[in-house]
Protein backbone atom coordinates (compact mmCIF):
# COMPACT_ATOMS: atom_id res chain seq x y z
CA UNK A 1 0.00 0.00 0.00
CA UNK A 2 1.18 3.62 -0.56
CA UNK A 3 0.04 7.25 0.70
CA UNK A 4 -0.26 10.07 -1.19
CA UNK A 5 -1.01 13.60 0.04
CA UNK A 6 -1.96 16.66 -1.69
CA UNK A 7 -1.54 19.84 0.48
CA UNK A 8 -3.42 23.00 -0.53
CA UNK A 9 -4.18 26.54 0.09
CA UNK A 10 -7.60 25.60 2.13
CA UNK A 11 -7.51 21.67 1.61
CA UNK A 12 -5.48 18.62 2.21
CA UNK A 13 -6.14 15.64 0.44
CA UNK A 14 -4.80 12.27 1.70
CA UNK A 15 -5.32 9.01 -0.10
CA UNK A 16 -4.72 5.34 0.37
CA UNK A 17 -3.69 3.42 -3.22
CA UNK A 18 -3.66 0.31 -3.13
CA UNK A 19 -2.03 -0.88 -7.01
CA UNK A 20 -3.27 1.86 -9.07
CA UNK A 21 -6.68 1.96 -6.92
CA UNK A 22 -7.45 4.19 -4.81
CA UNK A 23 -9.36 2.47 -1.58
CA UNK A 24 -9.69 5.32 0.72
CA UNK A 25 -9.63 9.55 0.47
CA UNK A 26 -9.77 11.90 3.23
CA UNK A 27 -10.08 15.91 2.56
CA UNK A 28 -9.01 17.93 5.79
CA UNK A 29 -8.70 21.58 6.39
CA UNK A 30 -4.82 22.43 5.93
CA UNK A 31 -3.81 23.84 9.01
CA UNK A 32 -0.92 25.83 8.07
CA UNK A 33 -0.01 26.29 11.99
CA UNK A 34 -0.04 22.35 12.98
CA UNK A 35 3.13 20.44 14.14
CA UNK A 36 4.49 17.31 13.07
CA UNK A 37 3.29 15.90 16.17
CA UNK A 38 -0.28 17.41 14.85
CA UNK A 39 0.11 15.83 11.77
CA UNK A 40 1.02 12.53 13.46
CA UNK A 41 -1.69 12.19 15.79
CA UNK A 42 -4.36 12.79 12.80
CA UNK A 43 -2.51 10.50 10.67
CA UNK A 44 -2.30 7.86 12.71
CA UNK A 45 -5.51 8.29 14.06
CA UNK A 46 -7.41 8.63 10.44
CA UNK A 47 -5.43 5.04 9.32
CA UNK A 48 -6.41 3.38 12.38
CA UNK A 49 -9.82 3.93 12.15
CA UNK A 50 -10.10 2.61 8.71
CA UNK A 51 -8.21 -0.54 9.84
CA UNK A 52 -4.55 0.27 8.06
CA UNK A 53 -1.66 -1.08 9.51
CA UNK A 54 1.33 2.41 9.82
CA UNK A 55 3.99 -0.16 9.33
CA UNK A 56 2.19 -1.77 5.84
CA UNK A 57 2.92 1.33 3.65
CA UNK A 58 5.74 1.00 1.44
CA UNK A 59 6.15 4.86 1.05
CA UNK A 60 4.45 8.34 0.54
CA UNK A 61 4.34 11.13 -2.09
CA UNK A 62 3.94 14.44 -1.14
CA UNK A 63 2.93 17.53 -2.79
CA UNK A 64 2.12 21.09 -1.35
CA UNK A 65 1.57 24.67 -2.09
CA UNK A 66 2.09 25.17 1.98
CA UNK A 67 5.99 24.91 2.84
CA UNK A 68 5.28 25.33 6.46
CA UNK A 69 2.33 22.38 6.12
CA UNK A 70 4.49 20.48 3.81
CA UNK A 71 7.62 20.73 6.40
CA UNK A 72 5.43 19.46 9.20
CA UNK A 73 3.85 16.63 7.23
CA UNK A 74 7.10 15.28 5.64
CA UNK A 75 8.43 14.95 9.22
CA UNK A 76 5.51 13.14 10.29
CA UNK A 77 4.79 11.14 7.04
CA UNK A 78 8.48 9.78 7.62
CA UNK A 79 8.22 8.56 11.07
CA UNK A 80 4.81 6.80 10.26
CA UNK A 81 5.98 5.27 6.76
CA UNK A 82 9.71 5.63 6.61
CA UNK A 83 10.09 6.68 2.36
CA UNK A 84 8.54 10.35 1.51
CA UNK A 85 9.10 11.83 -1.86
CA UNK A 86 8.26 15.52 -1.90
CA UNK A 87 7.16 16.66 -5.87
CA UNK A 88 9.63 19.66 -6.89
CA UNK A 89 12.34 20.98 -8.81
CA UNK A 90 14.70 17.38 -9.60
CA UNK A 91 12.07 14.85 -9.35
CA UNK A 92 11.20 13.04 -12.61
CA UNK A 93 7.99 13.19 -13.76
CA UNK A 94 8.49 11.34 -17.17
CA UNK A 95 6.85 15.09 -18.87
CA UNK A 96 9.11 18.44 -20.23
CA UNK A 97 8.32 21.53 -18.09
CA UNK A 98 8.18 23.86 -21.29
CA UNK A 99 8.10 27.23 -19.37
CA UNK A 100 10.00 30.30 -18.48
CA UNK A 101 10.99 28.86 -15.16
CA UNK A 102 10.11 25.60 -14.12
CA UNK A 103 10.84 25.66 -10.83
CA UNK A 104 7.71 28.00 -10.51
CA UNK A 105 4.89 26.04 -11.38
CA UNK A 106 3.60 24.48 -8.40
CA UNK A 107 3.71 21.20 -7.65
CA UNK A 108 0.35 20.13 -7.46
CA UNK A 109 -0.15 21.50 -11.24
CA UNK A 110 2.87 19.19 -12.21
CA UNK A 111 1.29 16.29 -10.63
CA UNK A 112 -2.52 16.63 -12.21
CA UNK A 113 -0.79 17.16 -15.63
CA UNK A 114 1.38 13.96 -15.59
CA UNK A 115 -1.59 12.20 -14.18
CA UNK A 116 -4.07 13.81 -17.12
CA UNK A 117 -1.44 12.76 -19.55
CA UNK A 118 -1.22 9.21 -18.75
CA UNK A 119 -5.35 8.75 -18.08
CA UNK A 120 -6.44 10.97 -20.77
CA UNK A 121 -3.84 11.18 -23.70
CA UNK A 122 -2.40 14.14 -25.07
CA UNK A 123 -3.17 16.81 -25.45
CA UNK A 124 -5.09 17.50 -21.96
CA UNK A 125 -6.38 20.42 -20.08
CA UNK A 126 -6.82 19.79 -16.15
CA UNK A 127 -9.03 22.27 -14.70
CA UNK A 128 -8.42 22.40 -10.50
CA UNK A 129 -10.86 24.03 -8.68
CA UNK A 130 -9.39 24.71 -5.34
CA UNK A 131 -8.71 28.44 -3.35
CA UNK A 132 -7.32 29.41 -6.92
CA UNK A 133 -8.42 27.67 -10.26
CA UNK A 134 -5.91 26.39 -12.09
CA UNK A 135 -6.13 25.41 -15.74
CA UNK A 136 -2.72 23.60 -17.26
CA UNK A 137 -1.79 22.43 -20.82
CA UNK A 138 -0.14 19.60 -21.64
CA UNK A 139 0.36 19.89 -25.85
CA UNK A 140 0.15 17.02 -28.39
CA UNK A 141 3.61 16.34 -27.70
CA UNK A 142 3.26 15.19 -23.99
CA UNK A 143 4.38 18.26 -23.15
CA UNK A 144 3.84 20.61 -20.20
CA UNK A 145 3.35 24.09 -21.78
CA UNK A 146 1.90 26.33 -19.01
CA UNK A 147 -1.89 27.06 -18.38
CA UNK A 148 -3.76 30.20 -16.38
CA UNK A 149 -5.07 30.99 -12.55
CA UNK A 150 -8.18 32.54 -11.61
CA UNK A 151 -9.27 33.50 -8.22
CA UNK A 152 -11.76 30.32 -6.90
CA UNK A 153 -15.24 30.50 -6.78
CA UNK A 154 -15.26 30.82 -2.78
CA UNK A 155 -12.98 33.14 -3.25
CA UNK A 156 -14.91 35.70 -5.48
CA UNK A 157 -17.42 34.19 -3.27
CA UNK A 158 -15.27 36.17 0.00
CA UNK A 159 -14.69 39.02 -2.28
CA UNK A 160 -18.29 39.64 -2.59
CA UNK A 161 -19.71 39.72 0.56
CA UNK A 162 -16.54 41.19 2.20
CA UNK A 163 -16.56 44.48 -0.12
CA UNK A 164 -20.82 44.62 -0.24
CA UNK A 165 -22.66 45.89 2.68
CA UNK A 166 -25.89 44.17 1.98
CA UNK A 167 -24.97 40.97 0.31
CA UNK A 168 -24.00 38.03 2.48
CA UNK A 169 -22.85 34.17 1.74
CA UNK A 170 -25.11 31.96 -0.33
CA UNK A 171 -25.02 27.69 -0.53
CA UNK A 172 -23.04 27.12 -3.93
CA UNK A 173 -25.92 25.33 -5.52
CA UNK A 174 -27.30 26.55 -8.53
CA UNK A 175 -30.82 28.61 -8.20
CA UNK A 176 -34.44 27.68 -9.66
CA UNK A 177 -33.39 30.41 -12.93
CA UNK A 178 -30.59 32.11 -14.16
CA UNK A 179 -32.65 35.06 -13.57
CA UNK A 180 -32.79 35.15 -9.84
CA UNK A 181 -35.85 35.88 -8.18
CA UNK A 182 -34.27 37.28 -5.08
CA UNK A 183 -31.12 37.93 -3.38
CA UNK A 184 -29.81 34.64 -2.72
CA UNK A 185 -30.64 32.90 -5.86
CA UNK A 186 -29.22 36.25 -7.88
CA UNK A 187 -26.06 36.12 -5.81
CA UNK A 188 -26.51 31.71 -6.82
CA UNK A 189 -26.92 33.10 -10.67
CA UNK A 190 -24.05 35.18 -10.71
CA UNK A 191 -21.31 33.38 -8.61
CA UNK A 192 -21.94 29.83 -10.60
CA UNK A 193 -23.25 30.59 -14.10
CA UNK A 194 -20.46 33.44 -14.47
CA UNK A 195 -17.63 31.28 -12.75
CA UNK A 196 -18.85 28.30 -16.01
CA UNK A 197 -18.88 30.74 -18.25
CA UNK A 198 -15.19 32.03 -16.55
CA UNK A 199 -13.92 28.50 -17.92
CA UNK A 200 -15.69 27.76 -20.55
CA UNK A 201 -14.12 30.89 -21.96
CA UNK A 202 -10.48 30.57 -20.87
CA UNK A 203 -11.34 27.20 -22.25
CA UNK A 204 -11.84 28.34 -25.71
CA UNK A 205 -8.64 29.89 -25.82
CA UNK A 206 -6.49 27.28 -24.67
CA UNK A 207 -8.71 25.31 -27.68
CA UNK A 208 -7.69 28.54 -29.81
CA UNK A 209 -4.19 28.29 -28.57
CA UNK A 210 -3.42 24.89 -29.34
CA UNK A 211 -5.39 24.97 -32.97
CA UNK A 212 -6.81 22.05 -35.02
CA UNK A 213 -10.20 21.40 -35.21
CA UNK A 214 -13.20 20.49 -33.37
CA UNK A 215 -12.07 16.78 -33.50
CA UNK A 216 -8.58 17.64 -31.97
CA UNK A 217 -9.89 19.34 -28.90
CA UNK A 218 -7.58 17.98 -25.87
CA UNK A 219 -9.48 15.94 -23.39
CA UNK A 220 -10.56 18.49 -20.31
CA UNK A 221 -10.27 17.11 -17.23
CA UNK A 222 -11.49 18.81 -14.02
CA UNK A 223 -11.24 18.09 -10.15
CA UNK A 224 -11.20 19.52 -6.97
CA UNK A 225 -13.63 19.74 -4.38
CA UNK A 226 -15.78 21.88 -5.66
CA UNK A 227 -15.74 20.27 -9.87
CA UNK A 228 -19.05 18.35 -9.22
CA UNK A 229 -20.61 21.91 -8.43
CA UNK A 230 -19.52 23.68 -11.24
CA UNK A 231 -18.93 21.38 -14.48
CA UNK A 232 -22.61 20.19 -14.41
CA UNK A 233 -22.65 23.61 -15.52
CA UNK A 234 -19.85 23.95 -18.32
CA UNK A 235 -20.29 23.07 -21.61
CA UNK A 236 -16.27 22.48 -22.42
CA UNK A 237 -15.06 20.03 -19.73
CA UNK A 238 -15.20 16.62 -20.29
CA UNK A 239 -14.67 14.68 -17.05
CA UNK A 240 -14.76 15.02 -13.57
CA UNK A 241 -12.03 13.03 -11.81
CA UNK A 242 -11.73 13.55 -8.30
CA UNK A 243 -8.58 11.63 -7.92
CA UNK A 244 -6.54 12.91 -10.86
CA UNK A 245 -3.81 14.03 -7.99
CA UNK A 246 -3.35 11.12 -6.13
CA UNK A 247 -2.84 9.09 -9.43
CA UNK A 248 0.08 11.93 -10.39
CA UNK A 249 1.86 11.31 -7.06
CA UNK A 250 1.06 7.57 -7.56
CA UNK A 251 3.20 8.03 -10.73
CA UNK A 252 5.77 9.90 -9.68
CA UNK A 253 6.42 8.01 -7.10
CA UNK A 254 6.91 5.32 -9.32
CA UNK A 255 8.60 6.76 -11.90
CA UNK A 256 11.88 7.73 -9.07
CA UNK A 257 11.83 4.50 -6.97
Amino acid sequence: MFLAVDVGNTQTVIGVLEGTRVVEQWRLSSGRERTADEFSFLLEGLLGSAGYRIGGFEGAALSSVVPPAASALQSALGKLVGKVLVVGPGIRTGMAIKIDNPREVGADRVVNSAAARERYGAPAVVVDFGTATTFDVVDDSGDYIGGAIAPGLEVSMEALVSATAALRRVDLAPPRSVVGKGTVEAIQSGLLYGYAGLVDGILARIFEHLGGGAEDRPAVVATGGIAPVIVPLCGLVSTVDETLTLEGLRLIWERNR
